[in-house]
């Protein structure tokens, strides 16, 4: 609902530069995702600025293993799939790292 309101910023940071397309996609919150990457402003390649980490949303949930996040992140033209994070992980490395087979599947078959 805030999404339709005029105004509202979809893609603001909080301090630690994690944007809500961030959380919803390392939470598997797969309908806001969705809601989020329908808006027009909205930065899927943000990262955190978290010093330890520095991922982006497609990072996040690879690293978890949240297919249907990862399958949603993917489709949104622009996504930068083989982002490296403050490690030199990308989302790929970080799904293999975990042991999540079905999404390794979705990243190799990406690219």
């Amino acid at each position: 609902m805030l999404l339709t309101k005029d105004g509202v910023n979809p893609d603001p940071t909080d301090e630690f530069g994690q944007t809500p397309l961030l959380w919803a996609a390392a939470n598997g919150h797969k309908s806001v995702v969705k809601l989020l990457l329908a808006k027009e402003n909205i930065n899927p390649n943000c990262k955190d600025t978290h010093a330890k980490y520095s991922q982006t949303p497609l990072a996040w949930a690879a690293k978890k293993g949240l297919e249907a996040a990862v399958q949603l992140l993917l489709a949104k033209d622009g996504v930068d799939w083989h982002c490296k994070d403050n490690a030199s992980q990308t989302p790929l490395s970080l799904a293999e790292k975990e042991g999540h087979e079905a999404v390794v599947k979705l990243l190799q078959n990406h690219s």
